[in-house]
Order: C-alpha cells, then sequence, then structure tokens
C-alpha cells in the first residue's frame, strides 16, 4: 500500500490531501454537531417527559391515598399515546395500561432504585421500540409507578441527521479532492509546460523556449530554462560548425594521401617486405578514415537546418536501384505488388538503404534478403542478415553515433566508422519514422524502418 501512494503523482497527492483534509474538517464538525444536536434534543425530552411524569405521579399518588377503584380508568387515560406504556407495581401485582409489555423487560436496576425511594430514569429498547422509562415510588404501600415514553420520532430524527451528515462528509471529501485536482493542475500548469519544453529539448529541438512569467516565483525558472537552451544550442551549433569544418579540411588532404597510397600500393612489388606491410596497414587506415570523413560530412549536413527537396518516393523502386549499383548482392527481393509511396528526401532515404546493406555487410555476414510491405499506414523496410543477431542491450546503443556494438575492439579495413547507422536513425527520424533492430526468424539479424505512408 506504502509503494501504491509512493507512485502516486503529485496532482493526484494533492488531491488525496484536498479529500482527506476537507473529510477530516467535515468529520470533526458532523460529531461535534451529532453531539451538540443529540445531547440537545435527548435533554429537551428528558425535561419534558420528567414533567409530564410528575403530573401523572401526583394524579397516581392522590389515587392512592384516596383507595380509589377506578385505578385502571385512570392509568388508562394517563397513556400520552398508543405507543407508551404505564406500569403500576402494587403488593398484589402489577396494573399495566398502554401498550402492553413484559414487567420483566424493565431494568432491575430501575425498580430498585425506585423501590428505594429515588426516582430514576433510563434509555432501553422494549419489544423493538426505544424508550424512555421513568420509575417513581408512589403511595406508601411501596408501589411503583413505572411510565415508558416512545423515542421513535427522536430515534428516527438521530437516523436522519447521521444520514445527513455522513453524506455531507462524503460530499465534501469528494468536493475536496474535485478541488484538489483543480488546484494542483492549475499549480502544475507551469510544471507541464516545462516538462514538455525538457522533452522537446531531449529530442533535438534546441530552439524551445518557455514563454515569459510574470510570477515572481515562476520568471526565475523561466529565465534560467531559457538561458541555459540557449547556451546549449550555441554550443551545439559552434560543435556541428567545428566538424563540419574540420571534415572540410581533412578531405582534399585525405584525399591526396589514398591517391599517394595506391601509387605506391601498385609498386609494393620492389619493396621490402616489411615496407609492404606497413604501407598496407597504411592503406587500411586511410581507406577507413576517409569513410569517416564522408559520414562526419553526411552527419554535419544532416544536422543543418535546410532539409532536401521533398517528392513522392517509390520504395521499392528506391531499393531496387539500389541494390543494382552494388556488385555481388546476392540478396532476395521481395516487395508487395503494389510498393508503398512515401513523401521523403529521396537522397536521404538512398542513403538509409545503402547503409543498412553496409552494416549488414560488414557486421553481419551479408544481406539475406530485403522486403518492402505496407504495414497499415505505414511504409515498411526490413533488411535480414545472415548474422549472429544483435543482443537486446545492445539494439538501442548501435543507433548512437561512434557506437559499434561487438566489434568496437576491431580495427581493419572493413570496419566501419560507427557512424553509419546514426546517420539511419537520423534521416528516418526526420522523415517522421522509427528504426529498430530485431531477431530475424532463423538466425541472424533484421532492421526495420518504418515510414508514413503517402496519402495519395
Amino acid at each position: 500500500m506504502l509503494a501504491t501512494v509512493r507512485r502516486l503523482s503529485l496532482r493526484w497527492r494533492v488531491a488525496a490531501a484536498f479529500g482527506v483534509g476537507l473529510a477530516l474538517v467535515m468529520t470533526v464538525l458532523g460529531v461535534a454537531t451529532w453531539n451538540l444536536t443529540t445531547g440537545y434534543m435527548l435533554d429537551q425530552r428528558e425535561q419534558s417527559t420528567a414533567r409530564q411524569s410528575e403530573v401523572n405521579v401526583d394524579l397516581v399518588d392522590k389515587a392512592l391515598a384516596e383507595h380509589a377503584d377506578d385505578l385502571d380508568d385512570l392509568l388508562t387515560g394517563l397513556a400520552s399515546g398508543p405507543d407508551s406504556s404505564i406500569l403500576l407495581s402494587r403488593p398484589d401485582g402489577w396494573l399495566t395500561s398502554g401498550r402492553q409489555i413484559d414487567p420483566a423487560a424493565v431494568p432491575a436496576a430501575l425498580l430498585d432504585s425506585a423501590r428505594n425511594g429515588i426516582a430514576a430514569r433510563q434509555r432501553f429498547t422494549a419489544d423493538g421500540i426505544p424508550v424512555l422509562a421513568i420509575a417513581t415510588p408512589v403511595g406508601n404501600g411501596g408501589s411503583i409507578y413505572v411510565e415508558l415514553y416512545p423515542l421513535l420520532e427522536l430515534d428516527r430524527t438521530f437516523r436522519y441527521l447521521s444520514i445527513l451528515l455522513i453524506t455531507g462528509t462524503v460530499v465534501a471529501a469528494l468536493f475536496g479532492a474535485a478541488l484538489g485536482i483543480w488546484t494542483g493542475k492549475r499549480a502544475l500548469r507551469p510544471l507541464a509546460a516545462l516538462r514538455g519544453a525538457a522533452s522537446r529539448v531531449a529530442r533535438g529541438d534546441l530552439t524551445t523556449r518557455l514563454p515569459h512569467q510574470n510570477d515572481p516565483d515562476l520568471a526565475p525558472l523561466a529565465t534560467s530554462f531559457n538561458t541555459t537552451t540557449e547556451q546549449l544550442e550555441q554550443r551545439v551549433r559552434r560543435d556541428k560548425r567545428f566538424a563540419a569544418d574540420v571534415s572540410h579540411e581533412l578531405r582534399s588532404p585525405l584525399t591526396t594521401m589514398v591517391n599517394a597510397t595506391e601509387v605506391m600500393v601498385r609498386r609494393q612489388d620492389t619493396m621490402h617486405p616489411t615496407a609492404r606491410k606497413a604501407l598496407g596497414l597504411l592503406g587500411s587506415e586511410l581507406h577507413r578514415f576517409q569513410r569517416m570523413v564522408v559520414d562526419l560530412l553526411e552527419i554535419s549536413r544532416a544536422d543543418q537546418e535546410d532539409e532536401g527537396p521533398v517528392e513522392l518516393v517509390d520504395l521499392g523502386a528506391l531499393v531496387l536501384n539500389v541494390l543494382d549499383s552494388r556488385d555481388g548482392s546476392g540478396a532476395r527481393v521481395e516487395i508487395d505488388e503494389e510498393a508503398p509511396l512515401v513523401s521523403a528526401d529521396r537522397r536521404r532515404i538512398d542513403r538509409v538503404v545503402a547503409n543498412l546493406l553496409d552494416n549488414a555487410d560488414r557486421y553481419g555476414g551479408g544481406a539475406v534478403a530485403v522486403t518492402v510491405r505496407r504495414r497499415d499506414d505505414r511504409a515498411r523496410i526490413e533488411v535480414d542478415d545472415a548474422g549472429s543477431g544483435v543482443p537486446p542491450a545492445l539494439r538501442e546503443r548501435i543507433f548512437e553515433r561512434f557506437a559499434r556494438g561487438l566489434h568496437a575492439g576491431r580495427r581493419d579495413r572493413e570496419t566501419g566508422s560507427g557512424l553509419g547507422l546514426a546517420i539511419v536513425a537520423d534521416h528516418v527520424h526526420r522523415h517522421g519514422g522509427t528504426v529498430w533492430v530485431e531477431d530475424r526468424p532463423g538466425g541472424g539479424a533484421r532492421f526495420v524502418v518504418e515510414l508514413p505512408e503517402a496519402t495519395s
């Protein structure tokens, strides 16, 4: 139970606090109202019955003193209603009138007090009806006059009052909870705006800003958030510009180095074996470096705000063109009879497919199948490879920049820079799509790209 309370959101905790607080206040007021009201009404009822009983006792006492023979008629006339009962204890037995009850139902303590010469009263239930009994000694022969006044009306009044107070407490608790929800919603509205802004920043929208706040408690928070995001945006822009500038500056000398290395490779037969080995290592690293620079340029270009031209792209034709441009690709191709269309930058989607195929060649033993299909309102590209699959713990990390998964320790001509899948994720997300990796039936990995299908 404690764990469940801790998991409640702040809004619900505020609502619960309002509801419980108002319920406690109403409970205290209800208990106080109940005690005061019932105490007052019972006191008034007891006083009125006591006065009535005194009058009746005087009449009975006078009749006993005069040895009247019409006690039955007198007692019948003293009965105040159909539910009231009058009992007169005499040495020769009991006389009763009104609602008949067994004299044994009268509490013994009440009768004992009257026999000792002390008038007493007590509330109890006689044959299912709540009554107020007053026992008074009368005459000189040890007689006792007992009158039972029904409390049905008072009992119904108390019951109605209790229902009213309980209902009021429940309604107040519900009203307090509703008031707490409304108050929490209004109080947490700036926090919700901050959460939404932080989520947009986390998704890469560094232009997000909070609106100006007039509240003196919220204004510093909005100002601090806006200042932080502005500085972060400037820092990211400087880093992007630096990466782009470095990549551009490296491209020309790197191309020269690669060309020079290829010239030396053509003459490696005249070199010493140690020099040939060093030349091979140099060539491998240069080719790897060259791919990294190309990928960095692609990343820099992708990070720019300007997007490429958007057109209607036939995914089936695009995949076939990419496969035709690659030598020795023996992947099985499956395309729906009516290939899905997407509104996209053709160059970016072309790069997505090419990078997935390169990833399959480098790390997955080659692509074994490429599928283009329609699923609901999404266009889907699947690239299956013949590798050992991707462990679940790495299925998100491999789409990060410079992440190469299980091959992070390899450094040869065929290993990538760790940017290919990051470029895939970036291009796909820019088109409102999703990309993930899952197990391929039969073994291996299946990389899946889903894009919104274009509406005709």
